[in-house]
């Protein structure tokens, strides 16, 4: 794997280049796609795929965007992670189930002193179903993120599904609750899976620090939507680049927000 690093202030950018995405070296990746070290307060990345012409999905899912090199980094990040977040809508349209038990992710996972599996958090206003993969086919308890409306007899549904449930509010999930719950926890290494909505509500709390996102060699067409919604056309946030990839024909990019160059530069 050919490549530099990049001197930026608060970190180096990593830049490879492999024909076969076969010849990832993952380690160095796990190396370049560390959290940074110390965090008192959760760190949050999103990981998206998406076409060349911008598609986050093909016939409704983003596994049709699929590509070797990023499902290298979509296991990576997960191994990194002390939570997945992720919507209802996603985990059920692409078909979720429990993060899986294997022997290379236990032994990363146990060198950077995190539990062997990490927990999935799934964020619902009570229209994910209680007997959803995502909560029944699970190694670890899945953690739903809900709010009162779901009403008792789904929250209890879901305690009796083996979840645990995190009531984040009365008429809408509180995001912001829902992080800080993760600090409180010890959970500062977050990964967000998406959907869309999911994570323009990320970006309109401030909750965002690095977007991870592969570019799909792959012209979807019209119909699809794109990686975040609900967000008003006037709002925009600079990103910084911090990781490029090129693995065959797919782009693996990695963005810094704002605020994330902001807690990189105190700890500098």
């Amino acid at each position: 794997m050919n490549g530099t690093d990049v001197p930026m202030k608060g970190a180096a950018m990593f830049v490879r280049d492999v024909e076969r995405s076969r010849d990832l070296e993952v380690e160095e990746l796990a190396s370049s796609y560390a959290y940074p070290e110390s965090l008192t307060h959760p760190w949050t990345r999103v990981n998206f795929v998406t076409s060349v012409d911008g598609a986050s999905s093909v016939e409704g899912r983003s596994g049709g965007l699929g590509h070797p090199a990023d499902g290298v980094v979509f296991e990576l990040v997960r191994d990194l992670a002390d939570v997945v977040l992720v919507g209802a809508g996603t985990a059920v349209a692409e078909g979720y189930s429990g993060v899986s038990r294997t022997a290379e992710r236990v032994r990363r996972r146990r060198a950077l002193g995190r539990s062997d599996v990490p927990p999935l958090a799934v964020v619902t206003r009570g229209a994910l179903p209680p007997d959803a993969g995502v909560l029944t086919d699970t190694e670890v308890p899945t953690v739903v993120v809900t709010c009162a409306t779901a009403g008792r007899e789904r929250i209890q549904a879901y305690r009796a599904a083996g979840a645990e449930v995190f009531v984040a509010g009365e008429w809408e999930v509180d995001l912001s609750w829902t992080v800080a719950e993760f600090g409180r926890r010890g959970w500062c290494h977050v990964v967000c899976e998406g959907g869309p909505g999911l994570f323009g509500g990320m970006v309109r709390n401030g909750l965002v620090d690095e977007v991870c996102l592969t570019v799909s060699p792959m012209l979807a067409g019209s119909g699809a939507g794109r990686i975040v919604s609900d967000l008003a056309e006037d709002t925009h946030r600079r990103l910084r680049l911090c990781s490029v990839v090129r693995a065959e024909d797919a782009l693996l990019l990695r963005y810094y927000t704002q605020q994330a160059v902001r807690r990189l530069d105190e700890v500098c």
